[in-house]
């Protein structure tokens, strides 16, 4: 299949989605693109910075997060009043 056929076989998937999958698909696909991006961004970072980067998905990766919902949930709380 040559580039030609590809992306008329692209455009006819992506024709027929529904405005929820088109949405959902746009998102992949900016965030593919910006990933592209980003691997000559890390090749710019400093050594401690790649370090503290690998680190802290180490601790997601343990488990060692507090969930988004929790923290809100806190300081809703506690500045619920000022």
């Amino acid at each position: 299949m040559n580039t030609s056929e590809l992306k008329l076989k692209l455009f006819r998937h992506i024709d027929s989605l529904d405005n929820k999958r088109i949405e959902e698909l746009y998102g992949i696909l900016i965030n593919y693109f910006n990933g592209q991006k980003e691997i000559n961004n890390w090749n710019e970072l400093t050594k401690y910075q790649r370090k503290g980067i690998i680190a802290a998905i180490d601790e997601i990766d343990a488990g060692k997060v507090i969930p988004h919902e929790k923290v809100i949930a806190k300081y809703r709380k506690k500045y619920s009043n000022a």
